[in-house]
């Protein structure tokens, strides 16, 4: 969370609290069990546009903050890549499309 912070120009506390406010996704890694979020997941000193919308429609369809994340890194051949490189190319529409399919 430090590192998000310092990237964002934010206190660690409102680095949190974008976690809390599902603006984001972190998990829990490493040796120290540190909460992470991963990097793809910032433009700039943003959070990358439409991503929150995405987290939310994985959420309803009742992926756990783990399941989001694979979701969101795993490679889809009809996107092309993965929901979070559709994202960074500004193809958000199609990856809430998807996101929302997931629950039907």
């Amino acid at each position: 969370m430090p590192d998000l912070a310092e990237r964002m120009n934010l206190l660690v506390t409102k680095a949190r609290q974008l976690v809390k406010d599902r603006q984001l996704v972190a998990v829990r890694r490493g040796e120290r069990n540190v909460l992470s979020v991963p990097a793809a997941f910032i433009d700039g000193d943003q959070v990358l546009k439409g991503l929150p919308g995405t987290i939310t429609l994985l959420a309803d369809n009742k992926y756990t903050d783990e399941e989001a994340l694979r979701w969101m890194f795993t490679p889809d051949e009809t996107l092309p890549g993965t929901p979070v490189q559709a994202l960074r190319e500004n193809r958000g529409t199609e990856v809430r499309r998807r996101a929302q399919a997931l629950g039907f």
